[in-house]
């Protein structure tokens, strides 16, 4: 069946095509304008009252990814459910079961796309909004995330999944075919002699191999690490989608695995795994206890290879004892660099007077703060650049 040659029809029904496919764009599925010709096509050759071809027809158009199905479904739900034409076959019509059911980790984020989508503003609101957008984004900069509102941290996420990821590089002992290598790769020298009748004409040369340095993240989801938690999952998403060498824990008073969670392509889905897989969310903190479980189950498994540790907690432990400094200890020397993440350094006249920070501030690398989207561009540079000695910022701090 060739619908590429039909025209694509015009009026409401083509409006209505490219509005939804406006949505689907904001709320992160790529189509183009061809997709958007397909399907009017497609259209044509259909029986357009029964919502289940249209369904089907349009999602094998603009769907080209198994994870933009369930953000698809949801979409499409939202966007034709007030056609009063398709309500009475909502019964009737069997439809797939993934159009069925509702995606929670994705709904809000596709009914804040739908409602972008729909907006019209005259070029004066436009105007407007340009011109404040550079203040707003400075002031966005340095706000705490405790102290934004919801549309403020729907802006942060935003900001930080475009943020340029770390891609620090760590050399490995192994050799690659390198024209600047200082290593001469004899192998290949003597065999391209043998094409001159044994002249070297050719040197051939080897190079170190470069790989991403592993990031393994300890994050802190207890009662008063809350209102910081999710826009640092965020973060560590970010992460995970760009990078393979990637864990990430979470702990409370207790301490739970969600590297596989975190790898969803989609971030609410990915989210929405990690809280369902953990089972003391914002409770209390036991810092000594999680560290040991690290240490002794999964230290060996993730801290090879030259790691670097990202340490996120506020360093509040209940149990303060002599049992914190020496897992910490453990763990400092297990891996490359220990990068402990405070909100708490949000304040200027931040001490040291806790038990447990004053016991872990002595195996750290590096203190820096984590409380707004200027102190995780400070951490990404951090990560890129070549490992460095902080000591001076620990001891004033302490």
């Amino acid at each position: 069946m060739a619908i590429n040659h039909l025209s694509p029809p015009t009026g409401q029904m083509a409006d209505n095509v490219i509005g939804f496919a406006r949505a689907l764009r904001a709320a992160g599925i790529p189509v183009g304008p061809g997709a958007v010709i397909d399907a009017l096509n497609a259209l044509q050759v259909i029986e357009i009252g029964n919502r289940a071809d249209v369904f089907t027809t349009l999602e094998a158009i603009f769907v080209k990814r198994h994870e933009h199905a369930l953000i698809f479904a949801q979409a499409f739900d939202l966007f034709f459910r007030a056609a009063e034409e398709w309500k009475h076959m909502l019964d009737s019509v069997p439809l797939p079961d993934h159009a069925r059911k509702k995606p929670p980790p994705a709904s809000r984020r596709v009914q804040e796309a739908l409602s972008q989508a729909q907006m019209t503003e005259t070029p004066q609101a436009q105007e407007q909004e340009l011109r404040l957008s550079v203040s707003d984004k400075e002031v966005l900069q340095k706000k705490d995330f405790a102290q934004m509102t919801a549309a403020e941290i729907a802006e942060a996420t935003r900001a930080i999944a475009q943020m340029k990821l770390p891609q620090a590089e760590l050399r490995t002992r192994r050799y690659q075919p390198d024209a600047r290598g200082l290593r001469l790769d004899m192998r290949r020298t003597l065999r391209g002699s043998l094409r001159t009748g044994g002249d070297i004409i050719d040197i051939h040369r080897l190079g170190r191999i470069d790989k991403p340095a592993p990031i393994v993240a300890l994050l802190d989801i207890s009662g008063s690490m809350s209102e910081y938690t999710r826009l640092f999952l965020h973060f560590l998403h970010a992460i995970t989608d760009a990078r393979k060498r990637v864990s990430v824990f979470l702990f409370g008073t207790r301490l739970t695995n969600v590297t596989r969670s975190l790898r969803a392509r989609d971030p609410d889905e990915a989210l929405a795994s990690c809280s369902s897989s953990v089972e003391d969310w914002a409770g209390g903190t036991r810092i000594a206890t999680s560290l040991h479980s690290f240490n002794k189950l999964w230290g060996r498994r993730v801290l090879g290879q030259g790691a670097i540790v990202l340490l996120i907690s506020d360093g509040l432990e209940r149990e303060a004892d002599a049992r914190l400094a020496f897992e910490m200890d453990r763990l400092h020397r297990s891996c490359r660099r220990l990068i402990w993440l405070n909100p708490l350094l949000r304040y200027g006249g931040f001490e040291a007077k806790a038990q447990g920070i004053k016991m872990m501030l002595p195996h750290v690398d590096e203190f820096r703060p984590v409380h707004n989207l200027s102190s995780i561009e400070g951490l990404i540079e951090a990560l890129s650049s070549a490992p460095a000695h902080h000591r001076s910022l620990i001891r004033s701090a302490a």
